[in-house]
């Protein structure tokens, strides 16, 4: 199966904090579904009564399950991450069909918000996961998960056992503190520490179950789980492996030599789980890596006829074509036109969890949305990311999700023109969030000290009215958009506003048409029929 067909095909970077900027834990994750409505989750914490079930709601389809047992107290959390800064995301890879199990009660996304109201560190959400499998089955397919808290980020796989056979084979590893690590619909980790405690963790029936299927025959030491449990493909390599090869290489130049294998070629080296770094990233270079369409890369999606005349790095769906009995593919990079939300979870120690965890939080396609900051404290959602303002088939001028896929569909049709407009918002408003939020720390620091609850307050209040706010400012950035280049034309600017003829009216616009590139395709494909004579 094409990756691109898989229900949530996203993207998960992973930051320890020896490899940040200000020694902050980071991942990041693009919900990446053409059903998925981009809104915030968010559960306040809870005593629950003795006895409690708790119903279980299958994440992609909103399929009832069944229901588990509810524990007697759970934690706030606030779209993927927690009151105590543990964030959790994911990114499916399915792997071998036959091991679904679809009798299991838990789905990969209710195994993440259930654990994220459960745990109070990476470690014990990875106990909190295993366990629920383990007891009422997991009826998902393959999964990778990146599990971090203030001071660890790990990757987590996953998959069933099959029908029958209750619970699920995993491995869990830690990342280095001074490394990166990145997974997109593929499993990741190779061979297995077994004897490293500290840093990994795993079934005990991991490779045994790979030996009764007869995915694998060897000595433990060779086993490799993602051979085993989701064996390499083409669509595999180059529409998922090429995504972390695409963060890896812009921090380390040997990343090159795996360009082969990306592109498709199995029998290369496998990349590996982690890298060190040449640089440290700050929260922002995260969170431009998720806009990544493979820029510098002989993979550039610009690059082509399909980015059309305006250089259009994205491609509709299907991901594959065909011409002449020869099947094609489209690129499938990290920034992709379908995704529903896209977050970068920062954990800072040094703090208190109130206001050490933020997540920055957007809408729609990372290239095109702006990341708002919330504070992983806050007792309210913004009105803009507001579950139930809107949804996939209700528009909502008030939601950030509708308001920004407005403002892309614009600028998908002239998108080198419009980006441009774009970036200047988009980076006005992020490099303002990244001014302020020292003295906001500060400010809510000494309200801490005093009185935590007032904190809380005053953090709910940053968190929201700076989301709405932003949402509002891209409103009037797509109502300047459509009258700067209504029917293909461009307005005249002068000192910020559109200029007039002298006499109160618009001055005439300019027209500039299509490059040079493109003209050539026109007349390569209408030939003579449009020669002037």
């Amino acid at each position: 199966m094409f990756a691109g067909t898989r229900a949530m095909a996203c993207t998960g970077l992973l930051v320890g904090k020896n490899a940040s900027t200000d020694g902050s834990v980071m991942i990041s994750y693009s919900a990446d579904s053409h059903s998925l409505y981009g809104e915030l989750y968010r559960w306040p914490a809870a005593t629950w009564p003795k006895g409690s079930m708790l119903q279980v709601t299958e994440w992609d389809t909103g399929k009832p399950l069944g229901q588990i047992p509810q524990v007697e107290k759970t934690y706030s959390v606030i779209g993927n991450m927690n009151e105590y800064q543990v964030a959790i995301t994911e990114s499916t890879w399915g792997g071998r069909e036959e091991l679904v199990d679809t009798t299991g009660i838990i789905d990969y996304g209710s195994l993440i918000y259930i654990a994220l109201q459960r745990s109070k560190s990476a470690r014990e959400a990875i106990k909190v996961m295993t366990d629920l499998v383990a007891e009422h089955g997991y009826c998902s397919g393959g999964e990778s998960f990146s599990i971090a808290d203030k001071n660890e980020a790990w990757v987590m796989e996953l998959v069933g056992k099959g029908p029958g056979k209750k619970g699920a084979v995993w491995v869990a590893i830690r990342i280095p503190d001074d490394c990166i690590s990145a997974h997109a619909n593929q499993a990741r980790i190779q061979q297995i520490p077994f004897n490293d405690k500290e840093n990994c963790i795993y079934s005990p029936d991991v490779v045994s179950l790979a030996r009764e299927k007869g995915y694998f025959k060897g000595k433990d030491e060779e086993f490799s789980f993602a051979k085993a449990y989701c064996p390499y493909d083409f669509s595999a390599l180059r529409a998922c492996e090429a995504r972390v090869w695409s963060f890896f290489r812009k921090y380390d130049q040997s990343m090159e030599k795996y360009a082969d294998f990306i592109k498709g070629d199995a029998s290369k080296e496998p990349m590996p789980l982690y890298i060190k770094p040449n640089r440290k990233l700050s929260v922002q270079d995260v969170q431009n890596c998720m806009r990544d369409h493979y820029e510098g890369t002989d993979l550039d999606m610009s690059k082509d006829a399909g980015a059309g005349p305006y250089k259009v790095p994205y491609r509709w769906r299907p991901m594959e074509f065909k011409v002449d009995g020869e099947t094609y593919i489209n690129e499938r990079a990290i920034a992709t036109q379908q995704t529903g939300f896209v977050i970068v979870p920062q954990m800072r120690n040094w703090l208190p969890d109130a206001i050490g965890g933020v997540l920055w939080f957007g809408a729609d396609d990372a290239d095109m949305a702006v990341f708002a900051p919330l504070y992983c404290s806050i007792l309210d959602s913004p009105e803009c990311f507001r579950v139930g303002n809107g949804d996939m088939m209700t528009f909502s001028w008030t939601a950030a999700f509708w308001i920004h896929n407005w403002v892309a569909n614009m600028a998908y049709h002239k998108y080198s023109f419009m980006i441009e407009d774009i970036r200047k918002v988009q980076q006005e408003l992020e490099n303002g969030f990244q001014d302020v939020l020292p003295a906001i720390d500060k400010a809510a620091l000494e309200l801490y000290s005093k009185n935590p609850d007032e904190a809380r307050k005053f953090l709910t209040w940053f968190s929201t009215t700076t989301a709405d706010d932003a949402t509002a400012r891209w409103k009037k950035l797509g109502e300047y958009l459509i009258v700067k280049y209504i029917d293909g034309n461009v307005k005249k600017e002068e000192n910020g506003q559109f200029k007039q003829n002298g006499y109160g009216l618009s001055a005439y616009p300019s027209f500039p048409g299509y490059d040079e590139e493109y003209y050539r395709s026109i007349v390569r494909s209408a030939g003579d029929r449009l020669k002037v004579k």
